[in-house]
Parts: structure tokens; C-alpha cells; sequence
């Protein structure tokens, strides 16, 4: 039998996706916005060990999960999306099936629904995770909401989400594959997903927590921490940032770095931290509004 892409008529097609500065209008009018509304990922490289296949972390991951929940007593008006990496088990099935440049072929797609597996399957140790902290934690996986057109987000119903954030649930999210207009599907990464939250709900911080102390003027010697990082300074340090030290298809640390910056430019009143969530308390420090690792903002 033929296999046949996931396309559209041409006729049906959305108009191109929007750019940095224009983001598309989903189908709820009103978001969900609060001034203590906070973004947070766990990286891949925090959460597993990347180096080896389906590695899970999971004293680090409970540990998390406490802190998050700690930082929730202390500040009851604290309101979170949580999103999670794919780490070392949806990242080694995208590079091998090549899933995030498009899919197309018969291998291509049933490469493209083992990364939706590995994926869910580290979605649901997080899940266990921050359950087993208490939290009211619901997963709103992308792969069923989320459509794209050449990998830029074209609809997205943000209705389920909103609600959980008005139920004072914890919405999480994670990278995941996606079904494209364009490409028959993709990757999204959660800084890909947070981008596109972040027009429509404003968070005052967007935290990405990972396994380095922040981003490194001098990787991978790492003797040099950048401690801010604005639209001045960019050009000087851009050429010493690097992308991963293990599989990543999502660009690592310099795709990290270059999509914070250009979100503060767009949302001047955000701000992004970098830093590790390896160390004790950092987590906590953090989501209490603290300065740890390294600042991104617009300019100083």
C-alpha cells in the first residue's frame, strides 16, 4: 500500500506562519495571565544521562519536584508551566530517523512514533515524580494539540491549558513530535513551545534548568561563567557559546541562548535564567525570583 504524508489541500492551507514578532492567534481569546507566572523546563541533560539510552535520573528528578513544591508553599500566588526535555530517550530516535527535518517516508513515520514513545515514556517519570511530591501535576502532551507549518506553530488550543492554570493545576508540557503542514511532522523543543506560550500568557521568568552552572564563556573547559547576557554583549561572546556535548537535535545550549535573546527582545519586561539544577536549592532559588546562573535579559 502507498503511504500517503499528512498534508492538506493547497486551497486549505493557513497563510505562512507568523515570525518572531507576530505571533498567531489561537483559538482562545483570553489568556491566562498573572504576575507570578513563571516557565519552567527541566533539561534532557538534567533529568537523564544522556550518554546512555533511556537513562533516567530519578533521585534528581524527585528532588526537583520537592523544590518546586516548596517554592509553592512559600509563595501560594507562585503559578507554573512546567515543561520537560526528551534527554537520552526521544533525542537518540530523532537523530536516527532524522525526524525533526520533516517526515515523509514509511521508515521516516514509524521512526517518528517511536520518538512520540520515548517521549511519553520519560513524560511519565516525570509525572510520577512530581505526583509523588504532592503536586497537582496533568500532562498536556503537544503531539495532540499542537500543529505546525515548516516547524513554526500554526494552531494550538490553548483552552486546556488555561483551564488547568485556573484550576491552579500544574500544566506540563515537553518536547514532542509534531504533525506539520508542511514537513508531515517535526520536532518541538519545550524553548520552541515556551516561545509561543509566552506571546499569549507574558510569565515574568522563563527558567531553564540544566546540568551546567549556566552558560560558559570558555566551554568545555568551563572556568568562565556568564553571568548576564543582554543584546549588548551577544556579538562578543556568541562565537565561544557551544551547541551539546551529546546528542542533541534541538541545537543545544547556542540554539538556547540565541531564542532567549530574541524572546526579551520581543517581550522587553521577560526574563530568562540559565543554570543548574544539579545543585541543591538553586531550583527553589529561582522560582523565588533569585539571580542564579546566568541572566538573559534585553538590556541592562
Amino acid at each position: 500500500m502507498k503511504h500517503t504524508p499528512f498534508t492538506r489541500p493547497t486551497s486549505a492551507r493557513p497563510q505562512p506562519p507568523y515570525s518572531s514578532t507576530t505571533p498567531v492567534k489561537t483559538s482562545i481569546q483570553s489568556a491566562y495571565r498573572t504576575n507570578d507566572l513563571y516557565f519552567l523546563k527541566l533539561g534532557g541533560s538534567l533529568i537523564t544521562d544522556k550518554t546512555r539510552p533511556r537513562a533516567p535520573r530519578m533521585e534528581i528528578m524527585q528532588r526537583l519536584a520537592e523544590e518546586i513544591a516548596i517554592a509553592r508553599q512559600e509563595n501560594p500566588k507562585l503559578t507554573l508551566v512546567l515543561g520537560h526535555g526528551a534527554g537520552s530517550f526521544a533525542h537518540i530516535p530523532a537523530k536516527k530517523y532524522a525526524t525533526r527535518p520533516g517526515v515523509h517516508t514509511l521508515e521516516q513515520w514509524l521512526g517518528f512514533a517511536e520518538v512520540w514513545r520515548e517521549a511519553a515514556a520519560l513524560n511519565r517519570l516525570v509525572m510520577d515524580a512530581l505526583h509523588a511530591a504532592g503536586l497537582p501535576a496533568i500532562a498536556l502532551p503537544p503531539s495532540a494539540s499542537v500543529v505546525t507549518h515548516n516547524r513554526a506553530i500554526s494552531h494550538w488550543d490553548l483552552t486546556p491549558l488555561n483551564a488547568a492554570l485556573e484550576a491552579k493545576l500544574l500544566p506540563v508540557i515537553f518536547g514532542d513530535v509534531i504533525f506539520d503542514l508542511v514537513q508531515g511532522g517535526t520536532i518541538l523543543s519545550t524553548e520552541d513551545l515556551f516561545e509561543h506560550l509566552a506571546y499569549h500568557l507574558h510569565p515574568q521568568r522563563i527558567l531553564l534548568a540544566g546540568s551546567e552552572a549556566g552558560v560558559w564563556a570558555d566551554y568545555p573547559q568551563c572556568t568562565q561563567l556568564i553571568s548576564e547576557i543582554t543584546q549588548d554583549n551577544y556579538a562578543q561572546i556568541a562565537p565561544s557559546l557551544s551547541g551539546s556535548n551529546a546528542t542533541d537535535v534541538t541545537g543545544g545550549m547556542a540554539a538556547k541562548v540565541a531564542q532567549s535573546l530574541a524572546l526579551v527582545r520581543e517581550i522587553p519586561e521577560l526574563e530568562v535564567l540559565i543554570f543548574s539544577g544539579l545543585a541543591a536549592g538553586n531550583l527553589t532559588a529561582a522560582l523565588r525570583g533569585d539571580k542564579v546562573g546566568t541572566f538573559i535579559r534585553k538590556s541592562k
